[in-house]
């Protein structure tokens, strides 16, 4: 569990980001981190969810923020906030998204899985580097899911149809948009090279959360009856990112994907594709260049 990978380890001093704070693998996140002696900044959708997650957490310096990956302007605005502050950043984990939904949607027009999973925490990171880049040993933790390699689409990412248009599929998109999390970590780690700021991607595992409320209605029921067989507690779940956020024996370990808090090799995939990663680093620049300035 996420407890269980920190047993021993004082925070006290850190200032951590979690992004989607109010549920799930970032509620947990952000309550074991707190648990351990870090500042929290926890962000949601609203400043009442996020209010409203601190408390419940106990988490007493935990800092709760506003946040919608989705409209670029707020992404703005949060990490303005988190300038104005004017303290090092510990480590930044990216672990709100959307899944799975029934319908194209677009933001920006793009096709609306890219956009929050994606773009908004690649906006956010780029934007909020300086601050990770003066702490001792900064970190980028990116939560990406197995789908990044089960369903992402054949190809790789679709670099010629980011908007969608061409046959929906929600798997297929929210496999491009987890595809996406682990390219934007491993690029991100190559242009740290050097520097005390590492950034790795994950796979959480198979986890009940509300992330799942877009699924079909006979795979909740699955996974309600038969989940235990197959599915991680979310205490279990979160333990890789509280891992990789936090512990020492990775403070030197960039630019890989994890999986039980162990780095591992997916063959057959597009994770380690280093040249599709460099181009998702320039077309995410282009379609957030408005915002980056």
């Amino acid at each position: 569990t996420a407890e269980e990978v920190t047993a021993g380890l004082d925070l006290s001093g850190r200032l951590m980001l979690v992004t989607g704070a109010n549920s799930g693998l970032g509620y947990e996140t952000l309550r074991v981190l707190a648990l351990r002696g870090a500042t929290v900044i926890a962000t949601a959708r609203s400043l009442d969810k996020a209010e409203a997650a601190c408390a419940s957490a106990g988490a007493g310096r935990a800092i709760p923020l506003a946040l919608e990956l989705t409209d670029f302007d707020s992404v703005v605005a949060a990490s303005g906030v988190i300038e104005a502050m004017n303290r090092p950043l510990d480590a930044v984990v990216c672990n709100a998204g959307i899944m799975e939904l029934p319908t194209l949607e677009q933001a920006y027009g793009l096709e609306k899985h890219f956009v929050p999973n994606h773009l908004g925490h690649f906006l956010l990171v780029n934007r909020l580097l300086p601050h990770l880049l003066g702490a001792t040993q900064g970190r980028v933790v990116v939560v990406s899911s197995g789908q990044s390699f089960n369903n992402a689409p054949a190809g790789g990412i679709q670099f010629d149809t980011l908007s969608g248009e061409r046959g929906y599929d929600p798997k297929t998109a929210y496999g491009q948009s987890k595809l996406a999390n682990v390219l934007f970590a491993r690029q991100l780690a190559r242009r740290l090279a050097g520097t005390r700021v590492t950034a790795n991607s994950l796979q959480p595992g198979v986890i009940m959360t509300n992330l799942g409320r877009h699924l079909p209605w006979y795979t909740l029921l699955t996974a309600r009856l038969f989940g235990w067989a197959f599915m991680k507690p979310v205490e279990a779940g979160a333990a890789t990112q509280v891992y990789l956020a936090a512990h020492p024996l990775v403070a030197n370990v960039s630019g890989l994907f994890f999986r039980d808090c162990n780095p591992v090799i997916v063959p057959d995939s597009y994770l380690q594709d280093d040249a599709q990663a460099e181009r998702l680093w320039q077309v995410s620049t282009g379609l957030t260049a408005r915002w980056l300035a």
